[in-house]
């Protein structure tokens, strides 16, 4: 399969305007993907994930987080109601193993089949406001929801996003599908001016800007990730004790930087540590900003010194202006 990542793009700006203005086309075939099925795939799944799924109907879906028994992430997935095709899981790369291992080990004495279905699927995204003008089809509202369609005579499974739209396909069609779209005002961007927007828009990314030390409410993630009123989960306890009695001890923030910063740069508050740098970018419209879990003495207004290089990191709420 030909890597559609290198072929030549525009200058970043370039592809960063036609994400904010157009339409931006990018590869996420990279994401973990697995399929669960089975009379008890629901049932199962509700008692191991954050939020509600048994009460999904065909054509919706949910973000949902696999916590360990202290309540700590092991990763953030999307999770579909593909109906009679069972229940559809994407997830960060990196985190696969761990979902898969866990689900698979978990299900004896289930109706339930687990299925790593990595290699058999592709995701291309639309970014943008002409992200539906470009994929030929109507809004899907709320986030995850989901239709079935064809589009120059490939079957493709569309669901709704926080930006655009992604489809789904066979990995067999990405080619084709990548070349529709391209040809229908798509504008192929790389992952560095995707993630731009991202960081924009205040949203964190596993292994970036989480990590297998992070708390749901850390990074801000309870009214999307989790249901409180759905019975038990692996880690629901500490995750429902910090909601009703107790306050986080840190929380995501948008950095407004004086100078670029990396991954992993520690922030510090006076003398004191208050965290790491997560995901860092220089963005056409904000200059160098980052997102970043620090302590909650890091209030936004806040000034940070970063790392020793002498940059400093002004603390603001989020998304970015």
């Amino acid at each position: 399969m030909p890597d559609l990542a290198t072929e030549a793009m525009p200058e970043l700006d370039a592809q960063y305007r036609a994400l904010r203005e157009e339409c931006g086309l990018l590869d996420r075939s990279d994401r973990g993907k697995i399929k669960v099925k089975g009379s008890e795939a629901a049932e199962y799944l509700q008692g191991q994930i954050t939020n509600e799924v048994e009460t999904l109907e065909v054509a919706q879906g949910v973000y949902a987080a696999l916590l360990d028994r202290k309540g700590h992430m092991r990763a953030d997935m999307r999770v579909l109601n593909l109906g009679p095709h069972g229940l559809w899981i994407d997830t960060e790369a990196p985190a696969l193993a761990a979902v898969f291992s866990h689900l698979d080990m978990y299900k004896v004495g289930r109706d339930a089949t687990v299925e790593d279905v990595t290699a058999d699927f592709a995701i291309l995204s639309l970014i943008g406001p002409a992200s539906y003008d470009v994929a030929g089809i109507g809004p899907l509202s709320p986030e995850h929801s989901q239709h079935f369609f064809q589009r120059d005579g490939i079957d493709v499974l569309a669901a709704g996003t926080d930006l655009g739209v992604d489809f789904i396909v066979m990995a067999s069609d990405r080619d084709g599908l990548h070349g529709s779209l391209k040809n229908g005002g798509a504008a192929p961007v790389s992952l560095e001016a995707a993630e731009i927007v991202r960081v924009e828009s205040g949203r964190p990314r596993f292994g970036l800007d989480m990590t297998g030390s992070t708390m749901p409410a850390e990074a801000g993630l309870e009214e999307r990730a989790v249901n409180f009123e759905k019975g038990c989960y692996i880690g629901q306890e500490t995750v429902a004790r910090l909601h009703y009695k107790g306050k986080p001890n840190r929380h995501l923030r948008g950095l407004e930087l004086s100078a670029p910063a990396a991954h992993g740069d520690p922030l510090v508050l006076g003398e004191k540590q208050v965290g790491t740098i997560g995901t860092a970018c220089v963005s056409p419209a904000n200059g160098p900003i980052a997102l970043a879990i620090v302590r909650r003495e890091a209030e936004p207004g806040s000034t940070l010194t970063v790392g020793n290089e002498g940059v400093s990191a002004r603390v603001v709420d989020l998304p970015f202006g």
